[in-house]
């Protein structure tokens, strides 16, 4: 087992952002990274967290440490291994932080002390790799026990959580009981929104730092429009053969192609061209709740339309701290297969390969930009950038209202919540709407974009780490 990995960190111009901000806004932003590289001037930002690919956290850290670099800040990017319990106690924790019981397993005193035991060397290499006055910041829980250590080692350190719960009950407590002894001595504690604060913490060492895309990478360029029926064709998610090259942009600016193709757990041919689509896209987890989304559609959206759905994830052996993955899959096709036989031909379950993580990101991309309405009807959600995602391409998303979803749709206008994720006619009744007015949805996705536009893409997200980390100096 690796205790610490240095995942490979670009540098991208923050002159891109010219493109897509406000003159203002652009402006403001120079503004702050000329502050930034005076005042982190021989220092070094290391970020840590559990993967470098599959998820929200680590498409963000790949984003934000490239344009920190751009702007001149010496950001750097860490990951830290684990074996199979320890994965499973941290996803563990991660269920019962969104209020869910997960494997209903034990965090007591034998957990916790897999879980110092199993950080403590990456702890070390991580203190002897920092210098003198370096910062690091740490994501999530997997990470949260790293901190006594580096803490010692007289690193200032900031916890990031990107998971929380907007009425905490019990469960939640029961993750909070085992993670306070470590995250009480960070310096900040970041949330994505205030509701998600811990009771029990410094309420002055707390921030609230909401989340951000990139508009520039693979999952959110705009393709034209041969080229993205030409990805669609390639990758398997619509029929026909490819006319021109399934080109995109790759992070570093490079141009790649698509050559892989998604693997279907429904053994259904793709969808037509003209099938108005229903898509969500996210990680096979219960909290996603795929098999809700395949179960509504087949009860609530089949029987009024002629759409088909496609719930789309990672392939799961891809994604090395989420031991779920694999049987929330099984899970979703038990799901569809238990529907009648006529609308099983509209339900599309895509495993999308994640060989090469740019190529990954580009068949996401033209897959939400097929969809008619994007659909994220979790059950818990820390943020939910698949949200923002959607919205930047133009797309009305129908989402529950939790967590930090509720942040960036405004309901009947940039997109719908559903009050009750849990309430499949409501999310039928919304999709369905949505797709019979074409003319509304379209308006929608026009709104959608520039609400992201102002106050989910990259610059704001940089803007608020570096006056955060300032005041650590």
């Amino acid at each position: 087992m690796e205790h610490i990995q240095t995942v490979e960190t670009q540098t991208l111009p923050i002159e891109r952002f010219e493109s897509v901000l406000e003159a203002g806004d652009y402006e403001s932003f120079q503004e702050a990274a000329r502050a930034a590289r005076e005042t982190f001037a021989d220092r070094c930002i290391w970020n840590v967290n559990s993967t470098a690919r599959g998820g929200g956290v680590a498409e963000m850290l790949r984003s934000l440490l490239a344009y920190a670099r751009g702007a001149g800040v010496d950001a750097r990017w860490l990951v830290i291994g684990g074996d199979q319990a320890f994965f499973t106690v941290t996803k563990r924790i991660h269920n019962r932080l969104h209020g869910a019981t997960g494997d209903g397993g034990d965090l007591g005193a034998a957990e916790s002390d897999m879980y110092v035991s199993t950080l403590a060397t990456a702890a070390a290499e991580i203190a002897g790799t920092a210098r003198p006055g370096d910062i690091i910041v740490l994501h999530d829980p997997q990470t949260a026990g790293l901190i006594p250590s580096l803490k010692a080692a007289g690193y200032p350190v900031v916890w990031r959580c990107h998971v929380g719960l907007d009425m905490p009950n019990d469960i939640a407590r029961d993750a909070w009981r085992f993670l306070i002894p470590f995250v009480e001595q960070a310096d900040a504690l970041v949330f994505s929104r205030e509701a998600f604060g811990w009771e029990g913490l410094d309420k002055a060492r707390i921030r609230v730092i909401a989340p951000s895309i990139d508009a520039f990478s693979p999952k959110n360029e705009d393709p034209p429009d041969d080229v993205e029926d030409a990805i669609l064709a390639t990758s398997g998610l619509a029929p026909g053969q490819a006319r021109t090259a399934p080109t995109f942009t790759r992070f570093d600016g490079s141009t790649g192609t698509v050559k892989r193709t998604v693997e279907w757990r429904d053994g259904g041919e793709p969808p037509s061209h003209d099938a108005p689509l229903v898509v969500q896209v996210s990680r096979w987890d219960r909290l996603k709740d795929p098999v809700g989304v395949i179960r509504g559609f087949g009860s609530s959206i089949a029987p009024h339309t002629d759409a088909h759905l496609v719930v789309a994830g990672p392939a799961v052996a891809a994604v090395s701290d989420d031991p779920e993955g694999a049987e929330v899959l099984e899970e979703s096709h038990a799901a569809w297969a238990d529907l009648a036989p006529d609308v099983r031909t509209r339900i599309h379950l895509a495993c999308i390969p994640m060989d090469d993580g740019d190529e990954n990101a580009a068949i996401v991309n033209v897959l939400q930009r097929r969809a008619s309405v994007i659909v994220q009807k979790s059950l818990a959600e820390g943020f939910g950038l698949t949200v923002a995602e959607g919205m930047w391409k133009g797309r009305p998303v129908v989402a529950s209202r939790i967590g930090g979803i509720q942040d960036q749709i405004t309901n009947g206008e940039t997109g719908i919540l559903i009050d009750d994720p849990t309430d499949l006619e409501s999310y039928g009744e919304a999709v369905v709407g949505l797709l019979l007015d074409p003319e509304r949805a379209a308006r929608m996705g026009v709104l959608a974009r520039e609400r992201v536009r102002h106050d989910f893409l990259g610059a704001r997200h940089l803007i608020q780490y570096a006056e955060l980390l300032g005041t650590l100096i």
